[in-house]
């Protein structure tokens, strides 16, 4: 029988099934809550480790405060006297252009190339991000990352990150830097700051330099097609450089005004016009010194880096005020070289070709000899009216030359037109050999105005170094430091350390007239030796008691040395050191004959405080200095406008010089007393305090606070005596052709290694040294006044173009004299309590001092702190016990202006001095 399932059963079997179902649930249950639960901390784990890379990439940002002030480096400039640019001065080219300076199709053309959303964007473009991307998944790996930076972003790079490096990391800085300046910033600002910074090539920093670099153009000069080139720059300036791949250029070019006319701002009709102009960039070299103002520029740029550190000086937009006078500095630099070249001419005679191009045939076609230079390079030094030339046919002196060619330094020449010239027999006849020239010789020419003739140039061995400055001031208006730049950029004017020879002498007797010895005291000229030493004249001749206006006339080396063991070798140490001449001096009696070390820029500074009147003259090239907004930092120390009341009494105590605003110089004779002097219809008042008596209050007067190294009356007795030494001297060759006054000095170093000649007038003083960089001899003979003396003379004959004819003004106490100096007749000039004879009582005029060869240095030259066995004098007054006249007596105390001869003798000297 069969049983059917009873209710319990079927209830039971369905209670079954659902305990089975039951655990399938609870199993999924815990799989799901299990995988919920590692998402969750998952993502709990991934958000903290977010939030930490979030924290340390904001933590390490920096600061975009800095923008608000924003001010980029920019380019010193280096100025002439006449405000001409004569260097510029920069770590990177950049030239500032404020925003509302820049012309709109500047800015459109950049916006529509690197950010056309940046109006509206804030500071991110995020769908830019995920276009970028997405390309960069599917490139694949190795690839650089495309870039999808805003503008904004690359501001953030360029200021504040300061490198190109690619990186997740990076790309989230930039974002939040981005982010931050647009909330500081207006888009304006962001915009300046950008185009003033932006790299674009070439060295080029800036739209501004950009537009200089590629069009030598500036900004609101661009067409269309030029500013989207600029446009093009920043996405890669290398591969779109347009010299080197002007296809890719002229392509990004096209492709920038295509995104112009889609952001609309450019027409269809302008895009076509700007696409279908060629690409031609026109060079732009960028400015270095002027022409021959090389050496001065480098030292001004040398004295600012001292002053203000490198930063300050190569970014701080500094404005710079020179005193050079570019025209005297070009002759200068003219007059110098014209003078070496003679020099070597006349000693050096034909060196040799530059080299010789032994595959060039003789009689060789055109084309051939051209492309020969065309690979050739100048020689350094090489000047610009040269030409490099090859020699075709030597028995007629026939030569060939790239006219017009492009020449730098370093490079093949470029370009330029064949010609071709004569070398004529009297401008080669200085190469002292039969057959200088041979085929495929590569020399140098100078093109001559005659037709084709040409003339064989070689550049010297020998060097030179030139100074000329305002004797008042000390400005430097031409300073020349060698043959060429180029070749060297050493300056022989400012850093060379030369022995000066007998041009050192002046200061010798400059401390002997401050002691109180005159210029017609006489001192024996006759042979000594201390010691080892054994020094001579340079004719190796005896004159016995000598004046010593005529022993410094004829440079006599063995006055010079007993008048400074007179004075005291120690005293004429403390003077050049305090004048500026050396830093430091042994005391030995060698240093009296120039035995010393200097330079001619501090060489020319000694002279100029002898024209000066015995004040010191510090030699300045600077101006002033502004900085970028135009204020003066730093200004040239200067004299002072002052009233005659303010000062009246001063002068006496304070050794400052007052000098009317308008006077001219003094003429002979010089004032005594306090009468004023009338010349020229202007009443010239002695000093402050006779001008305040005479009611004058109100007159301006230059009040000149520089230290005074020397009685004024003293310095007058040397230029006077200088001046006989252009007239009759050492120094006639430099004085020949010139009307001025002028007083100066020859200087010859031992072996003739060096040769001077330092000269001044009333107003300007010019130093010229000649001379090899590695000491050796100029030859026998060849002395200061042969070899420098006539280059001081064409020098001071420019100089002199604008400058009126003044006498040196006789100083107050100096009487002038014309008398017998021994030797001839002379003038000069003497003390209230000095005539023409001795001034102080000397045994045997001197010749019979006894001295050590510690005196002289001939046993221990280095032993500074040696001194004459007898003392030397410190003070004003006769040295090593000497005596003082008494009052009288030849050389007393009595005023020549009291004395009838005096008197006469003066208006004698006065009256004839005029008429010549």
């Amino acid at each position: 029988m069969t049983q059917t399932p009873s209710s319990g059963d079927t209830g039971s079997s369905s209670g079954q099934d659902k305990r089975v179902r039951m655990p399938r649930f609870r199993r999924w249950r815990g799989l799901l809550g299990g995988v919920a639960a590692v998402a969750l901390v998952g993502s709990t784990g991934a958000g903290l480790v977010a939030w930490q890379q979030y924290e340390g990439i904001v933590a390490s940002l920096p600061t975009v405060d800095g923008l608000r002030s924003y001010q980029p480096p920019v380019m010193s400039r280096i100025y002439a006297g006449d405000d001409r640019v004569i260097a510029e001065l920069a770590d990177e080219r950049r030239v500032f252009v404020p925003y509302s300076a820049i012309p709109d199709r500047i800015k459109n053309a950049v916006l529509a190339a690197e950010d056309q959303k940046f109006w509206t964007h804030k500071g991110v473009d995020p769908m830019a991000i995920l276009r970028a991307g997405l390309t960069d998944l599917t490139r694949g790996k190795g690839r650089r990352p495309i870039g999808a930076s805003t503008i904004t972003q690359q501001v953030a790079r360029i200021m504040l990150l300061g490198s190109n490096a690619v990186s997740l990391k990076r790309k989230a800085q930039e974002a939040f830097l981005a982010m931050r300046i647009e909330q500081v910033l207006p888009k304006e600002k962001i915009l300046e700051i950008y185009l003033n910074e932006i790299y674009l090539g070439s060295g080029a920093y800036g739209i501004a330099a950009a537009a200089q670099t590629y069009f030598n153009k500036p900004l609101d000069q661009l067409d269309d097609a030029e500013a989207a080139f600029l446009g093009a720059l920043p996405k890669s300036p290398t591969n779109y450089n347009p010299t080197r791949y002007p296809d890719a250029a002229r392509g990004r070019r096209n492709w920038v005004l295509e995104r112009m006319v889609e952001t609309g701002t450019l027409s269809r009709e302008a895009a076509q016009t700007a696409q279908a102009e060629p690409l031609i960039p026109h060079a732009f070299v960028r400015p270095g010194p002027a022409p021959g103002s090389e050496w001065f520029a480098e030292e001004v740029r040398r004295q600012l880096l001292e002053k203000y550190g490198q930063d300050t000086t190569m970014q701080g937009g500094l404005e710079v005020h020179t005193s050079l006078d570019p025209a005297l500095q070009l002759s200068v630099q003219n007059t110098l070289r014209q003078g070496l070249m003679a020099y070597d001419r006349a000693h050096s005679g034909w060196r040799g070709p530059v080299k010789q191009l032994s595959a060039l045939p003789a009689n060789a076609p055109e084309d051939v000899w051209v492309d020969v230079l065309q690979h050739e390079v100048a020689p350094l030094g090489m000047l610009d009216q040269w030409r490099l030339a090859v020699v075709l046919d030597p028995a007629k002196g026939r030569v060939g030359w790239l006219e017009g060619a492009i020449v730098r330094r370093g490079a093949a020449q470029q370009g330029g037109v064949p010609q071709t010239g004569q070398i004529v027999e009297r401008d080669i006849s200085w190469a002292r050999r039969a057959h200088p020239l041979k085929v495929g010789d590569l020399v140098m020419v100078q093109p001559q105005a005659q037709g084709e003739r040409v003339s064989l140039m070689q550049i010297p061995r020998v060097e030179g170094a030139v100074v000329t400055l305002n004797a008042h001031t000390g400005r430097v208006l031409a300073m020349v430091g060698g043959w060429s730049f180029q070749t060297s950029q050493f300056d022989r004017a400012t850093q060379a350390l030369r022995q000066p020879g007998s041009s050192f002498k002046p200061f010798v007797y400059l401390e002997a007239m401050e002691q109180g010895i005159s210029p017609s005291q006489e001192f024996d000229d006759s042979p000594v030796s201390y010691g080892t030493w054994h020094p001579n004249n340079y004719e190796k001749d005896f004159w016995g008691p000598t004046s010593l206006h005529d022993a410094l006339r004829e440079s006599r080396n063995l006055v010079t040395i007993r008048l400074a063991a007179h004075i005291g070798i120690k005293s004429v140490a403390d003077l050049a050191t305090q004048i500026g001449l050396v830093d430091s001096m042994p005391h030995v009696l060698p240093a009296a004959l120039g035995a010393v070390e200097t330079t001619v820029l501090k060489e020319a500074a000694a002279y100029a405080t002898l024209a000066a009147g015995g004040l010191k003259v510090t030699p300045s090239l600077i101006d002033d200095v502004q900085d970028r907004q135009g204020k003066v930092i730093w200004r040239a120390p200067s004299f002072s406008l002052v009233s005659a009341a303010s000062q009246a009494g001063v002068g006496a105590n304070t050794g400052a010089d007052k000098t009317k605003l308008s006077e001219p110089n003094a003429v002979f004779p010089g004032g005594q007393a306090d009468e004023p002097q009338q010349v020229d219809g202007a009443a010239t008042v002695p000093n402050a305090t006779a001008a305040a008596a005479l009611g004058m209050d109100d007159m301006p007067f230059l009040l000149d606070n520089r230290p005074r190294v020397a009685s004024e009356q003293s310095a007058f007795q040397i230029t006077a005596m200088l001046q006989d030494v252009i007239r009759h001297g050492t120094g006639f060759s430099a004085g020949k052709g010139i009307d001025n006054p002028v007083a100066g000095k020859t200087g010859t170093s031992q072996n003739f290694n060096d040769a001077w000649f330092a000269g001044y007038s009333p107003d300007l003083v010019t130093v010229v040294w000649i001379g090899f960089d590695t000491p050796q001899s100029l030859g026998k003979n060849e002395t200061g006044g042969a070899i420098a003396g006539p280059i001081w003379n064409k020098v001071m004959k420019t100089a002199f173009e604008g400058y009126p004819k003044l006498d040196f003004p006789v100083p107050e106490g100096i009487t002038l004299v014309r008398y017998d100096t021994g030797r001839g007749v002379g003038i000069d000039g003497f003390k209230p309590d000095q005539i023409p004879g001795v001034s102080v009582s000397l045994a045997d005029n001197g010749a019979a001092q006894e001295l050590t060869a510690a005196d002289t240095g001939a046993e221990n030259m280095a032993d500074s702190e040696s001194d004459m066995a007898s003392g030397g004098a410190q003070g004003g007054g006769p040295s090593n016990g000497a005596a003082a006249p008494p009052t009288g007596q030849p050389g007393g105390g009595r005023n020549p202006c009291n004395n009838l001869l005096g008197v006469t003798l003066a208006w004698v000297a006065f009256i004839e001095a005029t008429q010549t």
